[in-house]
């Protein structure tokens, strides 16, 4: 079978039977075809990069292969647990079930913290940063790899996690300018070196109810961390936790900044807002106007 045959069947194959999640709009039966494809000739992609390639013609042994992964994505398989890739903030990483996958909604919250980071910069160099909750350190790494006047410190209970973030840290060249430690929550940082040091702390934590971990589509509950979404009965035990804690290591007009779920952005700006702790509290949204990052400076 030659290539534009094979690509028709499994395209037509894809569109049929691959379920689609709308948290990872980049995942189409093109760019899955393309990712998968490239796989299969020994070339790791993720679904976004994958696009920018050409198709290079494969071997019969080679076809085969593909054919075989693409049945583990039609089983629900993540497809950037099955390329080993996934990009974020245009950052190629490393992607394995050991951390939540990066999604896009998040990167939401990496551009305001980048931004974040180059107006810190202008006046202080390095900055010092830590990611918590930082899962395959996708915002530790992307905003490092994105300015290079950042010092950066990543952080996650889970050892799987932070290994990970090992490896990206590795897979990027930036083992300079990020180290990541296990730890719960901001535990790794309780001591002199930190407090009142840090210039900014960004976190995605777990927010989904734990009533709702139990529920999320299958594609996602048999194959991520559920250590990653569970944000305890109403979702945000985590993000309460995370507005009391830093303050103890930000300096004064130092930046915290965090990603929240859906529709829990006015109860926790109310939270920060009574806690007298912040000041000059701001909110980015998505496409569809609903807040899913809030940042603040310490008052």
């Amino acid at each position: 079978m030659n290539k534009q045959e094979l690509y028709k069947e499994l395209i037509t194959e894809i569109e049929e039977k691959v379920h689609f999640l709308k948290d990872k709009p980049e995942e189409t039966a093109e760019s899955t075809l393309k990712s998968l494809w490239l796989a299969a000739a020994g070339v790791f992609r993720s679904a976004e990069a994958a696009m920018e390639e050409e198709l290079p013609e494969l071997s019969e042994e080679q076809a085969g292969k593909l054919k075989e992964i693409l049945s583990s994505r039609i089983y629900n398989v993540p497809l950037a647990y099955i390329t080993g890739r996934q990009r974020f903030l245009g950052v190629e990483l490393l992607a394995d079930k050991r951390a939540l996958i990066p999604r896009k909604e998040t990167e939401i919250l990496g551009e305001k913290a980048l931004e974040l980071s180059r107006k810190i910069t202008e006046n202080i160099k390095p900055a010092l940063v830590i990611d918590t909750c930082c899962g395959a350190g996708n915002l530790g790494t992307a905003i490092a790899y994105h300015n290079p006047d950042v010092k950066m410190y990543a952080t996650d209970l889970s050892h799987e996690a932070v290994e990970l973030t090992k490896d990206n840290i590795d897979f990027l060249g930036l083992n300079d300018r990020i180290e990541a430690v296990q730890g719960d929550f901001l535990s790794a940082f309780d001591n002199e070196e930190f407090y009142e040091k840090v210039d900014m702390i960004v976190c995605n934590p777990p927010y989904i109810t734990s009533a709702k971990v139990k529920k999320m589509d299958e594609e996602i509950s048999s194959n991520e961390p559920e250590l990653a979404f569970d944000g305890g009965m109403l979702g945000i035990k985590l993000i309460q936790k995370l507005i009391s804690e830093s303050p103890k290591f930000l300096k004064k007009d130092g930046w915290l900044a965090f990603e929240i779920g859906l529709g829990q952005g006015p109860f926790v700006l109310k939270f920060m807002e009574k806690s007298d702790k912040y000041k000059n509290i701001g909110t980015a949204s998505d496409d569809e106007g609903n807040i899913r990052t809030i940042y603040a400076q310490k008052a």
